[in-house]
């Protein structure tokens, strides 16, 4: 197996591409170790030193550096606990905790304009933001207003103000009249 790398607009991500899949039900953010118990491989992840969050993505592994920690050092025991993890066979996700997926999947009681949001992130935004590693998803609409969840690369990357306003907003104001304004949620 041989991972490849890429750089992402965060500079305090890089984008780890194993050449399988890894979370194919939808990505999966891991703020801290804390919140890792339902991936053995984000788990192992956290073990490192400076690894400050871990983004699970369809077939990419998005890692977020601390600030004091120096990709040079990093980068090749990322790879090589990607690399022992996969090649052995172990699980990415725990079978019993299941995936917690971002997919905007429209429930029963989601308003017309609320399908049609999801559809749009669903459908043009989310691969485009998931080829810089990262990912965005919907949390709710209310009074004209988009929150969306920035996460893996998207999170505190320098550009993604840029990327919400110019991109997302404009999109999604220029197909959906209601929208009015795209703002960011913390996660939590």
């Amino acid at each position: 197996m041989f991972i490849q790398t890429e750089q992402t607009p965060n500079p305090a991500t890089i984008k780890f591409l194993p050449g399988r899949d890894i979370a194919p039900q939808g990505g999966v953010h891991f703020a801290g170790a804390s919140e890792a118990s339902a991936s053995p491989l984000a788990q192992r992840l956290f073990s490192l030193q400076g690894v400050a969050a871990v983004f699970l993505g369809s077939d990419f592994v998005s890692i977020t550096k601390s600030d004091d920690t120096d990709w040079v050092m990093l980068k090749p025991m990322i790879m090589a606990a990607v690399l022992e993890h996969l090649s052995t066979g172990q699980p990415v996700m725990d079978e019993k905790q299941g995936s917690a997926s971002g997919h905007a999947n429209a429930s029963e009681d989601d308003d017309e304009i609320t399908v049609q949001i999801k559809e749009l992130l669903d459908e043009r935004v989310r691969p485009m933001v998931a080829m810089d590693g990262g990912d965005i998803v919907f949390d709710r609409f209310e009074d004209g207003i988009v929150f969306l969840q920035m996460r893996g690369a998207c999170a505190g990357c320098p550009s993604s103000t840029a990327t919400l306003k110019m991109g997302i907003e404009n999109m999604l104001r220029h197909f959906i009249p209601e929208v009015q304004e795209v703002r960011p949620v913390e996660m939590y």
